[in-house]
């Protein structure tokens, strides 16, 4: 059982270790850092956040490319093993452990990304998704003026298509249980619950909007084949774009929701 005061992902950071990054979901980091350069214009010299970055997958592919990198997870076992490897590649990226709720920067990077349920699905929701709220205004307070927001978020189109038996979704939260098992580098296995926020198309526009920042994308993705996807139900993930300032609009936006592609 997860301390009082702790979030149930330290507990599952701290079993899984380098394990984490096994898993599938985690094996599509080089399209997705692709199409975020790409979508955000990033180059070599320029500052990025990234908000529950885990072991750090994105922010190293990034640095690697001669961005600066700044990670936050609330996980301390991730932070550790995103510097380490920082450390051993001489890469200009730190990570550090903080709450995606309460995140302390100010003005200070150019783009801010939170990728697949990292500091933004994951934090436990209420009724009035004010914890939600708290992560995405954080996060535009952390922009340069003018800067740039990637965030993905769980669909609930495809949650509500592929509940399994042991599911548990909240319609009144948008919160799915789901009762799973993990393994870790030793092949030890955990029972656990997961508590993923899951949201819509529309819910996401209003909570952006609300933060203060100007739509320029939203589409349907899978981990590993980010993309200019239309909306559908049938990805289990959305990808906004979204920046803060008067910039020219850089992305085509779709904003019908198609049952197949």
């Amino acid at each position: 059982m997860t301390q009082p005061g702790r979030h149930f992902f330290e507990d599952f950071a701290d079993f899984m270790g380098p394990a984490y990054l096994r898993y599938s979901f985690t094996k599509g980091t080089a399209n997705e850092v692709a199409f975020l350069v790409d979508a955000l214009g990033l180059h070599p010299g320029m500052t990025v956040l990234d908000v529950g970055c885990g072991p750090g997958r994105h922010a190293l592919a990034l640095a690697r490319m001669g961005v600066s990198v700044v990670g936050v997870d609330i996980a301390k076992s991730f932070v550790d093993l995103g510097n380490g490897a920082a450390e051993a590649e001489g890469l200009s990226a730190r990570f550090e452990v903080g709450d995606a709720r309460s995140l302390g920067f100010d003005g200070q990077f150019d783009a801010v990304i939170s990728l697949c349920q990292g500091g933004f699905g994951l934090v436990g929701r209420t009724e009035d998704g004010a914890a939600d709220s708290s992560v995405l205004d954080g996060m535009v307070r952390a922009l340069k003026p003018g800067g740039w927001i990637a965030l993905s978020a769980f669909s609930a189109y495809f949650q509500l298509q592929h509940l399994e038996a042991t599911d548990c979704f909240d319609a009144t939260t948008g919160v799915n249980r789901e009762h799973t098992e993990l393994r870790n580098e030793t092949g030890e296995r955990m029972p656990v619950e997961l508590y993923t926020t899951c949201f819509t198309p529309l819910e996401l526009r209003l909570l952006a909007e609300r933060a203060g920042l100007t739509v320029e994308g939203l589409w349907s993705v899978t981990p590993g084949d980010y993309g200019r996807h239309p909306l559908t139900i049938d990805r289990p993930e959305f990808l906004l774009l979204g920046s803060a300032g008067d910039l020219p609009v850089r992305v085509g936006l779709d904003t019908s929701v198609r049952a197949s592609e």
